[in-house]
């Protein structure tokens, strides 16, 4: 899977060159982290509905959808997959690879994010 979301992260930061009429990422892209942000929410809203109602097969497509939306908030924020991928090696060397980091930790992380207008930056 972690080639699909390299791929698919790829070809994200390569549509933002696209036209935006015509291609629905570049068209994120240019409405915004505030937008992008959204869709996130919206589809991670979605995935938790179809796994309340027991639809497999919706659950299986709002979680791609949501991979999708997820992956454009990253490049538009200067997030690579690669950053997630070394944030939760980190935490399984911590917590082991099943445990959420705990709250305490997450105030005390050595890097921290905001938004500012479109722009995401990482202060460190």
């Amino acid at each position: 899977m972690t080639d699909s979301i390299e791929r698919l992260y790829q070809a994200v930061c390569e549509a933002t060159e696209d036209d935006p009429a015509l291609a629905r990422t570049a068209r994120l892209r240019r409405e915004g982290v505030n937008k992008m942000a959204k869709k996130v929410a919206e589809e991670a809203a979605e995935v938790a509905i179809e796994a309340v109602t027991g639809a497999r097969e919706a659950l299986i497509r709002e979680s791609a959808d949501l991979v999708y939306n997820l992956v454009v908030l990253w490049s538009a924020a200067g997030v690579s997959p690669q950053d997630v991928y070394d944030e939760m090696d980190r935490r399984e060397r911590l917590y082991g690879i099943a445990q959420k980091l705990p709250k305490a930790d997450v105030a005390a992380s050595p890097t921290q994010s905001f938004v500012r207008g479109n722009k995401a930056r990482a202060v460190r």
